[in-house]
C-alpha cells in the first residue's frame, strides 16, 4: 500500500470515529469546550426585564414550587437536554460555576426530560448541581429556547446575559459579573 494512500485511510478513520464511535462524542464536547468563548453581557441601557416571578416548576424530587421563591436574587438559568452534545459540553463549566457561586447565585438547570434519563447523565458525570424540571405549557417570565440557552439575572429582574449558544461559564468575565451583582451595597 502506498504511503499517500495509508495516511488517507488513517484521515478517514479518524473523521468517521466523530460520527459513529463514543469517541466522537467525547471528541465533540472537547472541540465545542476548546472553542466556546464567554457569553456576550448585555449593556446596561439594552437590558430588559423579566415578566414577573410567577413559574411554576418542580425540584429534582418531583416537588412542585414557585420561582417566585428566587426573587430579588442573582439569577444563573440554564436550559439543557442531557441527549444534547452542545449542552453537554457547557455543563462542566456550570458544575465550577455552582460550586463557586451556590451560596450568593440561585442556579436553576432547566430540562423538560423525563427523571431517569438526568438522573443517571448526573451520576455519570459526577454533577451536583440541582435540577429543575419545567412544566410543559406552562408560561416561563422569559422566552423558553427550543433546547439551549442560559439567562443571568440581576437582583431587579434584568436580564444581563441572554445567549442560546454553547458558552465557555468558568471564566473571568462571567466571574466578574457574578461578583458585582451579587455584591451587596
Amino acid at each position: 500500500m502506498k504511503r499517500k494512500t495509508f495516511f488517507t485511510l488513517i484521515i478517514m478513520a479518524f473523521v468517521l470515529s466523530f460520527f459513529v464511535t463514543p469517541v466522537g462524542y467525547w471528541g465533540k464536547i472537547w472541540l465545542m469546550r476548546l472553542f466556546a468563548s464567554p457569553p456576550d453581557i448585555i449593556n446596561v441601557d439594552d437590558r430588559q426585564q423579566i415578566d414577573g416571578y410567577d413559574w411554576e416548576l418542580k425540584d429534582a424530587n418531583w416537588n412542585l414550587f414557585n420561582f417566585k421563591v428566587s426573587k430579588g436574587k442573582v439569577l444563573f438559568v440554564h436550559f439543557w437536554a442531557s441527549w444534547n452534545t452542545p449542552s453537554a459540553a457547557e455543563l462542566k463549566g456550570i458544575q465550577q460555576l455552582y460550586d463557586r457561586y451556590s451560596d450568593q447565585v440561585d442556579f436553576y438547570l432547566v430540562t423538560n426530560e423525563e427523571r431517569e434519563p438526568v438522573e443517571e447523565f448526573m451520576v455519570k458525570n459526577k454533577y451536583t448541581f440541582p435540577v429543575t424540571y419545567r412544566i410543559v405549557g406552562v408560561e416561563a417570565p422569559f422566552k423558553i429556547p427550543k433546547i439551549q440557552g442560559t439567562y443571568i439575572i440581576d437582583k431587579e429582574g434584568a436580564i444581563v446575559i441572554d445567549v442560546k449558544e454553547p458558552c465557555d461559564w468558568d471564566n473571568n468575565t462571567v466571574t466578574q459579573l457574578l461578583d458585582s451583582l451579587s455584591h451587596t451595597p
